[in-house]
């Protein structure tokens, strides 16, 4: 469970500022996917940060129940002049889980062949996605968070990675963000959506999107 208690999150620019979630309340159920909707800086990658404890908020607070995972496919924590192997196994030690395993399942899902040898420096953008993803899913955690990543790769890929998503959600949630409506269907169950600052919650998707549709023509 996650719990958002009178949260808000104001950003200061040039001495203007900018409020991206005012005052939200509301409980994310466990084991729950829920899609999260907004327009373009809307504020939702800011919400995932702030659930993932990456970014503190300027009030309220956000009480989790179980673990949770940094934005999935999120590279910042990767070392460009190491290996994906070695940046796997750094990312291991961290979290206390057994390095080969890992290893082993990130060099298999990823498909980059003998570049999971390289440094990060020689990957495309692409490529580092892969491995982010891939790193992220080989770690067992109570509540997915997940921006775009999904749509990494090719058809097959996608699928693949959907298909992993979908079996981790049998004894774990999620928050997804994509821009993709046929995506939220496919793996959310629920829905928020974020407009001007506050945080609708919807127990039927399409209901959600309609929503948001409408909000994105105004």
């Amino acid at each position: 469970m996650i719990r958002l208690r009178n949260l808000t999150k104001t950003y200061r620019l040039d001495g203007v500022a900018k409020t991206v979630i005012r005052q939200a309340n509301l409980v994310i159920p466990a084991q729950t996917s829920v899609g999260l909707l907004g327009r373009n800086g809307a504020g939702k990658s800011t919400l995932l940060r702030l659930i993932a404890g990456t970014q503190v908020p300027t009030s309220g607070e956000i009480i989790v129940d179980g673990t949770v995972s940094w934005p999935v496919g999120f590279a910042g924590s990767f070392h460009a002049d190491l290996t994906g192997a070695q940046n796997t196994r750094y990312v291991a030690r961290i979290y206390g889980i057994d390095s080969n395993e890992l290893v082993s399942f990130t060099e298999d899902f990823a498909e980059l062949g003998p570049h999971f040898n390289l440094p990060l420096r020689s990957y495309s953008s692409g490529m580092i996605s892969r491995l982010a993803f891939a790193v992220s899913m080989g770690i067992s955690f109570d509540f997915y968070l997940v921006d775009e990543i999904t749509a990494v790769g090719d058809a097959a890929f996608r699928k693949k990675s959907n298909d992993l998503f979908l079996s981790r959600m049998s004894s774990a949630g999620a928050i997804v963000v994509n821009h993709t409506m046929s995506v939220i269907r496919d793996l959310c169950t629920k829905a928020m959506v974020l407009d001007d600052g506050q945080l609708h919650w919807f127990d039927d998707v399409d209901e959600a999107i309609r929503f948001h549709n409408e909000r994105m023509l105004n």
